[in-house]
């Protein structure tokens, strides 16, 4: 038994992802995190770990993670290959029929998704190719000479050199839509093309289903009839109707041209009948290839025509000094995808633009802006007899005294596998740090060679120092500030290990993620 997902499926799923990723109810995020990539691998930097895909790594993907940005509707987009129109180089053109036993050429390909039938100029204009010059003598095609640039309606050459190839014009990329989505691999595709007034013309103008474009020759003939003579309105017989081709046969009574002058509709299949067009057909017959188009016609349904079965996601991290989630001068070498992660301490789907996955807190002491506590290092609090909060280093601000910090199951008796330790430095719980410990906890948190305690006075989203405001970036109560996110909710649904960069504060990371379906 033999079987098949077919692309239709894979595009179809490609838009059920765009409308809800770009849904209200929904909510999508970009994630930055693990500042500690070589703690996981001493090579990490030029042989980043492959992710791993069960859940146990997915927990240990959460427990890293720095902070969240807010995916928009704007943000995702159905792309698709990039074929960029080059003087000299032979396309494929338009087939309906390319299958394994029936290549494009010449690039042999086995789908017209993997074809390169058409291009995108140097003015962001893409075109379908419905004819690549492909005759009895070059049935490879011929190269293009003359890129494409006109934005008429109705297919046709680019230019005068003769090369023979015919071009549909489907739309330009919008400047906004180059910024965030164009890439060395893929263009975008318009949103919404079944319903958008601004494609209306292209669309309305391919409403006719079954309509014919191209008939490609596949051999002359020999003895068609008159040198020189032209058979107009020969009829195209299938199980469409209206069509017509005009054939023009050369001074060697051979067939020199095919036009299609009538398209008809609704053909899925047809042949030109050359009898009932008054056409000799010679001691050679001469055959001929219809081209079918798409469903809808060209530039009908941009996204089945050119096979929109991947999506971008663009995200920018910029640092903002009213909500400084995304840290500078640490290291970041994962990036990923969330769908609807939660609020911390509650069922709530996350809304925030940004949030942070970082517990805080704001240290006090005569030292603290001098304070240097090392990126990844242990820091501890006493918190009651025998009991002890430990976290990791991801920032400390000297100017406000914040200091930002993850707790991961390494802190706690279990390897980076997930595996037990069997000889933990701080027991298996995971204990949170506080501004209020119970009997016989110290509050004393180190800090190089100064002792720092938590600010129990300090509860806001800022502080004012020497008339300055600063923003936080999340709310603190008695110095302690709790995640703005649930650790564990939602799906990560991508992930990315890459070579560890360092942030820093004039800094900005476009993040653009390719999901093929």
């Amino acid at each position: 038994m033999s079987a098949i997902i077919t692309d239709q499926f894979r595009i179809l799923n490609a838009k059920n992802f765009v409308s809800a990723a770009t849904s209200s109810a929904n909510s999508y995020y970009a994630f930055v995190g693990l500042t500690n990539a070589t703690d996981y691998s001493s090579t990490w930097d030029t042989s980043p770990l492959a992710p791993k895909d069960n859940f146990n790594e997915e927990s240990d993907y959460w427990d890293t993670i720095v902070a969240l940005k807010k995916i928009g509707s704007d943000d995702v987009r159905q792309v698709v290959r990039k074929i960029t129109w080059s003087s000299g180089t032979t396309y494929d053109m338009y087939r309906h029929d390319i299958s394994r036993t029936n290549t494009s050429k010449p690039s042999n390909a086995t789908s017209i998704y993997s074809s390169n039938f058409y291009v995108v100029n140097s003015d962001f204009r893409v075109y379908i190719c419905l004819h690549n010059g492909t005759d009895p003598e070059n049935p490879t095609g011929r190269p293009s000479l003359d890129e494409p640039t006109f934005t008429d309606l109705e297919p046709r050459s680019a230019g005068s050199s003769g090369d023979g190839y015919v071009w549909k014009y489907l739309y330009t990329i919008k400047p906004s839509d180059i910024v965030k989505f164009d890439s060395i691999n893929f263009i975008p595709v318009p949103t919404d093309w079944e319903n958008s007034a601004e494609n209306f013309a292209v669309r309305d103008n391919a409403s006719t289903s079954g309509q014919l474009k191209i008939a490609v020759i596949t051999n002359r003939g020999i003895g068609i009839g008159t040198a020189n003579r032209v058979y107009t309105r020969v009829p195209i017989k299938g199980d469409g109707s209206g069509a017509e081709a005009t054939i023009v046969v050369n001074n060697d009574s051979k067939v020199d041209t095919v036009t299609i002058t009538k398209g008809g509709s609704g053909y899925t299949y047809g042949t030109i009948d050359l009898e009932s067009g008054n056409v000799p057909t010679g001691s050679t017959r001469p055959t001929f290839d219809l081209i079918i188009p798409p469903k809808g016609g060209h530039g009908y349904d941009i996204y089945r025509e050119l096979g929109a079965y991947n999506i971008l996601i663009y995200s920018r991290i910029e640092n903002d000094i009213q909500n400084p989630d995304f840290v500078v001068g640490n290291k970041i070498a994962r990036i990923g995808i969330i769908e609807n992660p939660e609020s911390f301490n509650s069922d709530s789907i996350l809304t925030l633009s940004k949030a942070s996955c970082l517990s805080a807190l704001k240290l006090v002491g005569s030292g603290y802006s001098t304070a240097v506590f090392t990126e990844n290092s242990f820091i501890t609090q006493t918190i009651g007899l025998g009991i002890t909060a430990v976290g990791r280093v991801v920032f400390y601000d000297q100017d406000t005294g914040v200091l930002k910090y993850w707790q991961d199951r390494t802190l706690v008796g279990f390897n980076s596998d997930g595996s037990r330790n069997t000889t933990p430095i701080y027991g298996y719980d995971m204990n949170e740090f506080s501004a209020n410990p119970i009997s016989g906890g110290s509050l004393t948190i180190y800090g190089g060679s100064v002792n720092l305690g938590i600010d129990t006075s300090f509860s806001g989203v800022s502080t004012t120092i020497n008339s300055r405001t600063y923003y936080l970036g999340q709310t603190f109560v008695d110095g302690v500030s709790d995640p703005e996110v649930k650790k564990y909710s939602g799906n990560i649904i991508y992930v990315d290990n890459r070579p560890s960069i360092t942030r820093s504060s004039n800094q900005k990371e476009d993040i653009k993620v390719i999901l093929q379906f």
